[in-house]
């Protein structure tokens, strides 16, 4: 996989406000999530199965004290499952739930880079037609001929999905 670098991409104005993402690949696939959303990037470990959780929840890991459900991206966005490797990753985000902050890891194939781009150069998704789990996608941007399809982390674990994962583990 290529990493991208746009920081001296073509940009429309000096004085535009940049906003900086990192991107990851499932598959052949670049998505895009807010660098202040991203926590840490951590090697693939095991996790703590957790019963009657979504197929895509792959169960909890202790991060220094903190509970944190782990989603597997791919199944989240119905893509075909992939045997992790040494490349796979888990990215733990941020993201405010009605009950203050909560960590959430996701897994991914591999990390590309970290882009600046401005956000008048993010378009806005195309309308796919039926396609299940389209409300993910906020965006989508061409970065050196390669598209790029930003997510919206807030929907990528809902509440109710939290809300299981913490009552299942008692948090």
């Amino acid at each position: 996989m290529q990493a991208l670098n746009v920081a001296n991409a073509d940009m429309n104005s000096e004085n535009q406000e940049l906003a900086q993402f990192l991107t990851f690949s499932l598959g052949m696939e670049i998505y895009a999530v807010p660098i202040l959303d991203v926590q840490e990037i951590r090697s693939w470990e095991a996790v703590t199965r957790v019963p009657n959780t979504p197929v895509y929840i792959k169960g909890i890991v202790n991060i220094r004290g903190a509970i944190v459900p782990v989603v597997d991206l791919r199944l989240r966005l119905g893509i075909a499952a992939r045997e992790y490797n040494s490349a796979t990753v888990v990215i733990v985000m941020t993201r405010e739930l009605e009950d203050g902050v909560k960590q959430i890891g996701l897994v991914v194939d591999s990390v590309s880079d970290v882009i600046s781009i401005s956000e008048s150069d993010i378009q806005n998704t195309p309308d796919f037609g039926e396609m299940p789990n389209k409300e993910f996608i906020c965006g989508m941007a061409d970065i050196q001929d390669k598209a790029v399809m930003f997510l919206d982390n807030q929907r990528l674990l809902t509440i109710e999905d939290a809300e299981t994962v913490g009552e299942t583990v008692g948090v």
